[in-house]
Order: structure tokens, then C-alpha cells, then sequence
């Protein structure tokens, strides 16, 4: 097979085989430890700007469906994997995984050990770096990877929100086909309920987040990343979404503006970036992360009831607690900025950093993690029924 290298900016130098679209591609390299999910990530637009490495040694075993992806298109910048499988096993299986990477112009590299790439971007943090199928000198690809720009400040959210307002009307539907298995989002009185219209800033969305907003008995309507609060305020929402994304939350100013700006005004719930959104716009702080959480087996404690939930994560930011909230353990802690009083709701139990905001002045409420999942666990798929709750309170 045709080899292919991966440089890091640090200088260090994997050799492994071409995999996917064949050329050369330019990234912040990230280890997501999810066993599945390969295609939800792929087509995630949080992982713009990012080359994706998987910790599992064995990806594509179960193949590709157009029912697993994400978005409307792939946004990882590369992939990087011990082993593709060319033998997909599974029932929904359309095609390898390798023909989807050459179909979505994903440049990947195969054949080397992601535990030793993994452990050095554990210790040495995320980095930029280079996948390279056509120049295979060291040298060079080193030299690409330091002078490529790396993420902080870059606004990624333009480069994949939706260019204009659209209606979301698919739900999750039953699983399997023929219905034998119901989520509890789909039992009847979640049908039922009043429905609310709910319009989504998309600094980035995943589907699956609008799906189950459906799911709950939601209206929704998504909008791009830098649309007005007073064209929202003309859509007359009961509800506004502050959905995930791509990058440095300080680099796109006009979301945390927007988020600012409707805090009091109307229900909000953020995810992710739109956590991070919420961090900014309540005056608290954000900072790089190390090497960033991906997975889908984050632990996360509820520290209003000492339950601990696991996650699916892709962030590289993270909100900032004041010293003295962050050193709180016994329970949630209080902020006063100069947006009313906040709650940290939630932390990770792998580095403490805050994983949940609760605004105790205003119907507000985010999380650092993906209540939706997919891939994923549905810990917290309950979120989204807190959503609906609050905007029934709130119009009670």
C-alpha cells in the first residue's frame, strides 16, 4: 500500500500507510477514545480544523450508512487509525469506511500506533500536524505542521454554520425500524406535550441535537451563527438553543453577543460551544484545554445530586471557575458576575473543569458535554425534557 507520514509541530514523526482521499491535509491532531461512533465524528463540524486519532485500534468494522452521519457533510481534517477494516460486518453497512474517506476528501493514515500518538499528545498536548501522501520528507512536513496556524482565536464557526434559516422537522424516530424497542423520548405524553418553538443558533450543529429537540415536542428552526438577536425576536421563539461548534469560543465574539443578549429575555439551553457561549456572555472566562476531552465515555458529576453521568465530549476550551468555586466539592458552588448569579452545576471527574452552568437568576442552563450523544451513551438524554420544562415554566 502507498505510504503515507503524520508530522507534528514538535517534531515527532509516525510512517504508517495511506488511508482515504489521497493528498495532503493540515490540522490540530486530537485522540477521540470512543470504540464507535467513527462516522458521527467524521461528519461532526465540531472536528473542523482538527485531525481525528482513534484510540481503538480497529475502526471501520461495521462499514458506513447514510443514516449515521452528522451533518450535511465530513468536516474532520484528517484521520488517523492503527488498522481500517476492509471487511465491514453489519446489516446497514453501505460501503468501507476507506471509500467514504475518498468520497468526503478525508486524507488519512493507517498502520501506526495511535497508543504511543495518543500518550505523547497526553503529555505534550494537542498540536498541529501534517498528514502527507504525496511529500514523504520529514523535514519538510515538520517545518508545514509549525507553520500551519493553530486555533486559538480563529473563528471555525463561520466556516460551518448553515448559510441561511431552515424548519428541522425529523425526529429519531423508532429503533429498530419496526419498532419493537421505543426511547422513552417517543412515549406517547412526550408527544403530546405543548409544542414549542425553539430556534437554534448553529455555531456548528449536530443533527441528532435538532432530532431530539423534535423528540421533546419542539418546533425548530435553525439559524446561521451571526444572525441578529432582533431577527431572532422577530421569529417570535418561545426557547432559544445555543447548539455546538467548532474552535475558540473567543474567537467569535458575535455568538457570545447574541447569547448575552437573550439571557433574561428568553429560556436558553447551550451545548458545548454554546456552553462556552454562555460562560462568555455571563462574564466568566474560557481557556485551551491541555488535549481536550473526545470520547464517549467522559464521567461527569451532577453536583446538585451527586449523580455521575458518562458522557460523549469534543471540546479543546473549557469554561474557567473562579479558585474558589472550582475548589468546591461537596456540592454546587455560586458565581456572581455581572449577569446575576450562576450555578456550576456540573464537573468532569477526570480534571474537575466545569462541565454545567446554572443561571439562578434567569431560565438559563448549558453543558459542556453532548446530552444527544450518538455516538455516545443517554446518561443525559434527559436534558432535553429539563428544556422543555423550563419553557413551560416560563410561559406558565
Amino acid at each position: 500500500m502507498k505510504k503515507a507520514i503524520l508530522a507534528l509541530a514538535d517534531g515527532t514523526v509516525f510512517h504508517g500507510r495511506a488511508l482515504g482521499y489521497e493528498g495532503d491535509t493540515v490540522g490540530e491532531v486530537v485522540f477521540n477514545t470512543a470504540m464507535t461512533g467513527y462516522q458521527e465524528i467524521l461528519t461532526d463540524p465540531s472536528y473542523k480544523g482538527q485531525i481525528v486519532t482513534m484510540t481503538c485500534p480497529h475502526i471501520g468494522n461495521y462499514g458506513v450508512t447514510g443514516e449515521d452521519v452528522e451533518s450535511r457533510r465530513a468536516w474532520a481534517e484528517g484521520f488517523v487509525v492503527t488498522e481500517a477494516c476492509l471487511e465491514p460486518s453489519n446489516w446497514r453497512s453501505q460501503r468501507m469506511l476507506d471509500a467514504y474517506l475518498r468520497e468526503a476528501g478525508i486524507v488519512g493514515i493507517q498502520g501506526i500506533d495511535t497508543r504511543v500518538l495518543t500518550r505523547h499528545l497526553r503529555d505534550q498536548g494537542s498540536q498541529m500536524g501534517v498528514i502527507s501522501q504525496l511529500d514523504l520528507d520529514p523535514g519538510r512536513t515538520i517545518e508545514r505542521a509549525r507553520a500551519a496556524p493553530g486555533i486559538l482565536g480563529r473563528d471555525l464557526v463561520k466556516e460551518v454554520t448553515c448559510p441561511e434559516p431552515y424548519a428541522w422537522t425529523e425526529g429519531s424516530g423508532d429503533w429498530p425500524p419496526d419498532g419493537r424497542l421505543r426511547h422513552d423520548r417517543n412515549r406517547p405524553e412526550a408527544r403530546e406535550r405543548r409544542s414549542f418553538h425553539v430556534v437554534v443558533y448553529d455555531f456548528g450543529v449536530k443533527q441528532n441535537i435538532l432530532r431530539r429537540l423534535v423528540d421533546v415536542g419542539c418546533r425548530v428552526t435553525v439559524v446561521p451563527a451571526s444572525t441578529a438577536p432582533a431577527a431572532v425576536e422577530a421569529l417570535n421563539p418561545d426557547g432559544i438553543f445555543l447548539s455546538n461548534g467548532p474552535g475558540d469560543p473567543e474567537g467569535v465574539p458575535y455568538a457570545s453577543a447574541s447569547a448575552r443578549h437573550f439571557i433574561g429575555k428568553r429560556p436558553m439551553m447551550g451545548i458545548c460551544l454554546g456552553h462556552q457561549m454562555l460562560g462568555l456572555a455571563s462574564g466568566l472566562r474560557t481557556y485551551k484545554l491541555k488535549f481536550g476531552h473526545h470520547g464517549a465515555n467522559h464521567p461527569v458529576m451532577d453536583l446538585r445530586t451527586r449523580k455521575v453521568e458518562i458522557t460523549s465530549q469534543n471540546h479543546n476550551f473549557a469554561v474557567e471557575a473562579p479558585a474558589d468555586a472550582a475548589a468546591a466539592t461537596t456540592g454546587p458552588s455560586t458565581v456572581e458576575t455581572g449577569m446575576g448569579r450562576w450555578q456550576i452545576s456540573h464537573v468532569s471527574l477526570n480534571d474537575r473543569s466545569v462541565e454545567g452552568l446554572v443561571a439562578l437568576d434567569h431560565p438559563v442552563f448549558s453543558v459542556q458535554y453532548h446530552p444527544e450523544a450518538s455516538p455516545g451513551p443517554h446518561d443525559a438524554a434527559y436534558l432535553f425534557d429539563e428544556f422543555v420544562h423550563l419553557m413551560e415554566h416560563h410561559h406558565a
